[in-house]
């Protein structure tokens, strides 16, 4: 390994999101964040710009998105043209404006729960309703779909599917069969897809990510894929993402709707995503290298150190999800912050049937996770 994934960063002084909303004391595994520095290819790329010292209005550059289509192909194998590609200010704000451009007031839009919190929040966004199909876990915590279930959650009034893969929070990297049998129900009811795929490069072996619209040409012509380099060079701040839309009609109802609302990735977003897609591949193999073994720890310690706690193995993410519906904990976080002095996201911010549950991310040094997962153990055996 390469890369020293175990420099601890004071981020308390720097804004961060992650360290400053709780006191000191707390150790805050919560936000999808990592606490790792970027890689020093695009903090080089960023410093270039920055010795240039201007920066006015630009143009999103046909290099960056020739950018992307090689990372897409090299990375995922699939096959996409720099012209169906569109730089954008973030992934929230892109399935925000999606909804705009496809849905009518009182439509519906499908989620699979537990769910990214924003997606719920397109209900008041948009004027839609939302239609909650659940994932299941089985014995062995692994969250799986029902497809009788996922056509009966299709509505007469169903016009987009929201997609999320790998899936936040249960870590869930869907299988080509799957995701097959997901769009297949689609293309039948006439449903857009939007699938969230920013957790794409963090993929654990032997697991793979597959884009949805690269399953067949039917498919992308009825997809809006949203990809971004945040989470895996931890550049959220720099808002930058990319929406890949090959049929040419909803590129340009999704443009015409984005007008006026939100403009382009801004220049050093850009410069990052560039680097990041460009110069990292093996700063990522570092990296996924750590998360695993981060992730190991994190699955074996609930096994065998919290009694009455669950996990499913997350295949992809950074992000473990947490079941504690066998123990007397009504509300883990809130628990584990009292207690143990730990932030983790609440279950509920992923759908009310969530109470029990939580979301930690393993993102950071394996001393913090390490100190945490103490923490935790010893706030749940206390009398």
């Amino acid at each position: 390994m390469t890369t020293n994934f175990e420099q601890s960063i004071n981020r308390r002084s720097s804004d961060s999101v992650k360290w400053n909303r709780y006191d000191q004391d707390v150790l805050p595994l919560w936000v999808a964040d990592m606490d790792f520095l970027s890689p020093p290819a695009v903090i080089d790329a960023l410093r270039d710009r920055l010795n240039h010292g201007l920066f006015g209005y630009s143009y999103p550059q046909d290099s960056t998105k020739e950018t992307v289509s090689k990372w897409l192909e090299r990375r995922h194998g699939w096959v996409v043209s720099p012209d169906e590609i569109l730089l954008f200010p973030g992934v929230v704000p892109a399935f925000n404006v999606a909804t705009r451009a496809f849905t009518n007031p009182g439509d519906s839009v499908l989620i699979q729960t537990p769910a990214y919190h924003p997606f719920f929040d397109l209900a008041a966004n948009s004027n839609v309703k939302i239609s909650n199909q659940s994932l299941r876990a089985d014995r062995n915590g692994k969250y799986e779909i029902d497809f009788g279930d996922f056509r009966e959650h299709i509505l007469p009034h169903t016009r987009i599917f929201m997609l999320c893969n790998p899936q936040n929070p249960t870590g869930r990297v869907f299988l080509e069969e799957e995701l097959t049998c997901l769009a297949e129900a689609c293309l039948e009811c006439n449903v857009i897809i939007c699938s969230d795929e920013i957790h794409c490069d963090l993929v654990y072996q032997p697991n793979r990510h597959t884009p949805i619209a690269s399953l067949s040409e039917e498919i992308a012509q009825s997809t809006i894929t949203l990809i971004s380099p945040s989470k895996t060079f931890n550049l959220a701040g720099l808002k930058s993402s990319v929406v890949i839309i090959k049929n040419p009609l909803l590129r340009e109802a999704f443009i015409a709707n984005a007008r006026g609302y939100t403009g382009s990735v801004n220049i050093l977003g850009e410069v990052a995503l560039n680097a990041a897609y460009s110069q990292c591949d093996i700063w990522l193999e570092d990296l996924l290298n750590y998360l695993e073994v981060n992730r190991q720890t994190l699955y074996m310690f609930v096994k065998d150190e919290l009694p009455g706690v669950s996990m499913s193995h997350p295949e992809g993410t950074y992000l473990g999800w947490l079941d504690f519906t066998n123990t007397d904990i009504d509300c883990p976080s809130a628990f584990l912050l009292e207690k143990a002095r730990v932030a983790l996201n609440s279950g509920d911010w992923f759908g009310d049937d969530y109470a029990k549950f939580a979301r930690i991310n393993f993102g950071c040094q394996s001393s913090i996770l390490g100190t945490a997962l103490d923490r935790i153990k010893s706030a749940m055996i206390s009398p």
